[in-house]
């Protein structure tokens, strides 16, 4: 039996800079405060909890007073920011600078623009969404599919933005949706702003998923890119399993298999993919395969 761990699965770069700015702060402090969990993994939470990290809701955040509190990779609305100041709040800002740019832009163009429609492709209520929404007072649209697209009003201009982690191959949908019923009067912009780092991991699980008898996939319940990932496994390859933790692997699932890829989102960690290797290995021996 050959097991792999797919190279291009784990922690994008703003997961990875916001885990190492907890772990750098809570070198210098017992506790540390972080608005929502740092990142969509019960397994890594659990880990960062263990050394100090306390996940708090916004809720409990307009209660604190003179804290340190980390904002992690998702991004938050301007009202956080002014909370903070409010409450004499020293923030942590681990916002990914991919959308970091991205709120930027929107406010920029929110800002020049304001009778336009401001358009997010994007997960209506997810953290990154919700802090794009917020650089436009609230008025931005959030889509999430094509029936979405068509409660748009094609007689006024549209500006169309995405969240970082959505389909390139979907956005392209959304975007000919909209040349299709926009009226000649209104103007339309549509700007690119999909994580690359994010896009191209469909194509590459798809070629790891196509390669392997059985695949692994590892990602919290929580992670709006594990589904998307996960989706792809199940298409190229249906004898896909998703799990949270190693012990979720039944051994069933192994027996007579000739090669396991083991994959996951952007939110898992390496160290929990080398865990469930560990669990296939083992039961791999104990019902006599051979492990290359």
């Amino acid at each position: 039996m050959r097991i792999e761990i797919d190279s291009h699965s784990g922690f994008c770069f703003g997961v990875t800079r916001a885990i190492s700015m907890v772990e750098e702060e809570l070198h210098h402090q017992e506790q540390l405060y972080c608005l929502g969990d740092i990142v969509h993994n019960n397994r890594e939470c659990e880990r960062l909890e263990s050394m100090g990290l306390r996940t708090i809701n916004h809720q409990q955040f307009g209660a604190l007073h003179n804290a340190k509190v980390l904002l992690r990779a998702h991004g938050e609305p301007p009202l956080t920011y002014h909370t903070a100041d409010a409450n004499q709040l020293h923030i942590v800002d681990a916002t990914c600078p991919v959308v970091l740019q991205l709120q930027r832009r929107i406010k920029q163009q929110y800002t020049a623009h304001p009778d336009a429609q401001i358009v997010i492709f994007g997960k209506a209520g997810h953290a990154e969404v919700l802090g794009l929404v917020g650089q436009t007072e609230g008025h931005a649209i959030v889509v999430e599919n094509i029936d979405d697209v068509l409660k748009l009003d094609f007689r006024r201009d549209i500006y169309l933005y995405s969240q970082t982690t959505k389909s390139l191959d979907d956005y392209q949908d959304i975007i000919l949706t909209i040349r299709q019923h926009l009226q000649p009067t209104a103007r339309f912009q549509s700007f690119d702003t999909i994580c690359r780092q994010v896009a191209n991991r469909i194509g590459n699980i798809a070629a790891f998923a196509a390669r392997h008898t059985l695949i692994i996939f590892v990602s919290g319940n929580k992670s709006s890119n594990g589904k998307v990932l996960f989706a792809e496994c199940q298409r190229v390859n249906a004898n896909s399993r998703q799990i949270e933790r190693p012990e979720d692997i039944l051994p069933q699932w192994i027996e007579g298999v000739e090669t396991i890829g083991i994959c996951g989102a952007t939110s898992t960690p390496k160290w929990l993919m080398e865990q469930c290797r560990e669990r296939v290995a083992y039961i791999a021996a104990s019902q006599g395969a051979e492990i290359e």
